[in-house]
């Protein structure tokens, strides 16, 4: 449990310090550079012998690459458009859904429906709403989903970290392009560098390994059930570091999903 808040925590706090670059670099260009860091990191750490990976373990590597990559462009765009807590409040739905096909307790499926309820309040329709931003929460929801399964299937298949570190390797290749693109665009600040580089080791180095770990021990359904504390952190985050406040409703809706992850957790230890 302490992985997976601490993951979550360092995962909000980078999406947070990233998004102060985005005024120089763009969403784009401070998803690259936290590719290039999280492969950096993920390849010494794990080192991984690709020589030795079969087709069967390959195939999962490639998918987790690019969903790790499509993942998080498409939830820094959509921070960029609806701030940091309702983009990962949407993107939570990835694991919610998860959550539903997979459960077969009935206290498990009440409390799925409940932060359902949270969700869609949270995204209802008001004259601002910002529908393009909404669809890339909904694409990083269905990419978020994608890695819960895929990261399990890599764990399983691959010993230690380096089915991570292989696929953190492959989405920074991905990257290389843009990257290299949006940098004679943008010439980078130092400043803004130093952001997405943050973003990369806490939004993408750290939380990928505790997941790695975490999912091997833990089922996909109660993993994504416990991964709802995201929104609230996120919410946290964006309103003290970021200023991005948010109105009595949209905090009764995170509430619920709380709660529901809650007393998730709770029945499940009895």
């Amino acid at each position: 449990m302490a992985a997976m808040i601490g993951s979550g925590l360092s995962n909000q706090t980078g999406a947070a310090i990233g998004s102060l670059a985005f005024p120089v670099l763009g969403p784009v260009g401070v998803v690259a550079v936290r590719q290039y860091v999280a492969a950096l990191v993920l390849l010494t750490v794990g080192r991984p012998r690709l020589r030795t990976f079969t087709w069967g373990q390959w195939w999962p590597v490639a998918l987790l690459a690019v969903v790790f990559g499509t993942m998080n462009l498409s939830l820094y765009s959509a921070v960029e458009r609806l701030g940091l807590g309702l983009a990962v409040t949407l993107e939570f739905l990835g694991p919610l859904t998860l959550a539903l096909a997979t459960s077969r307790r009935r206290t498990d499926a009440c409390c799925a429906v409940i932060a359902a309820a949270g969700v869609v309040v949270l995204m209802r329709p008001q004259p601002s709403a910002d529908y393009p931003g909404m669809a890339l929460g909904l694409l990083a929801a269905a990419c978020w989903a994608s890695y819960i399964l895929l990261n399990r299937t890599v764990g399983r298949r691959i010993p230690g970290a380096q089915g991570a570190a292989a696929a953190a390797g492959l989405s920074a290749l991905m990257f290389l392009p843009i990257g290299l693109a949006v940098a004679v665009r943008h010439p980078p600040t130092a400043g803004a560098l130093g952001c997405a580089i943050a973003a990369g080791v806490l939004s993408s180095a750290v939380p990928y390994l505790a997941d790695l770990f975490t999912l091997r021990h833990v089922p996909a359904r109660a993993f994504g059930l416990f991964m709802s504390v995201n929104p609230v952190l996120a919410a946290l985050v964006g309103w003290i570091g970021l200023g991005q406040g948010l109105g009595p409703t949209e905090w009764a809706s995170i509430g619920a999903i709380v709660a529901a992850n809650a007393l998730s957790i709770l029945t499940s230890r009895s």
